[in-house]
């Protein structure tokens, strides 16, 4: 790319969900400065580009998954975090994707980059996403199994659903759910047991 990141106009929109170590709901999703429930808050962000340009760079179809591990407290940064691509992501979207993670093209990943200590190298695997109803998945094989259930409401017909709530990465509207996460990369283990899960459609743009 030949203009420099803080200059390139970008968006995207697609699903974003997520399962931590935290009791439901992770206090850390609130605010950083609230204390989570465990020692370590270990958990993963899955993401689905449905749609997007990073400049001239097609993001649609994408397939990401951002592996973290950070202290009970997480503004105290030192987070530990790694990259998963979809190994069908073309050498363009590869980069529009790592520029965009690693914050330096601004926009809410921009805030959480402040936050990272350590960057393990990113992994370029094949990575599936699966819904069947409420229930959401992805699954690298050998590395990762992760798994979201929405929780049952008085309604049963809805989602249960934060609304207007502020979260850098997520939409104002949240559907609550439970997780559960196999992954084990050498750096960071997640072993999650019906823990702190949800889900959101992302709309994020920067100079758009």
């Amino acid at each position: 790319m030949s203009q420099s990141a803080e200059s390139v106009a970008w968006w995207a929109r697609g699903l974003l969900f997520e399962n931590c170590s935290c009791a439901v709901v992770c206090p850390g999703h609130f605010h950083f400065s609230q204390k989570c429930t465990h020692e370590r808050c270990k958990g993963y962000w899955a993401m689905h580009f449905d749609e997007g340009k990073f400049g001239s760079v097609d993001l649609a179809g994408v397939r990401v998954v951002v592996v973290f591990d950070s202290p009970q407290i997480m503004i105290e940064g030192n987070w530990t975090r790694v990259h998963l691509v979809d190994e069908s992501a073309t050498e363009e979207q590869r980069e529009a994707l790592e520029t965009i993670l690693s914050g330096r093209a601004g926009g809410p990943w921009e805030v959480l980059a402040r936050f990272v200590g350590q960057q393990l190298p990113t992994r370029y695997l094949p990575i599936r996403y699966e819904e069947e109803g409420r229930t959401k998945r992805v699954v690298i094989d050998g590395l990762m199994e992760g798994e979201i259930k929405e929780i049952r409401g008085r309604d049963k017909d809805r989602p249960v659903r934060f609304e207007n709530l502020f979260n850098q990465i997520h939409a104002p509207s949240q559907v609550i759910a439970l997780g559960s996460t196999r992954y084990d990369d050498g750096h960071i283990t997640l072993v999650n047991e019906k823990s702190h899960g949800l889900h959101s459609r992302f709309d994020w743009s920067v100079g758009k």
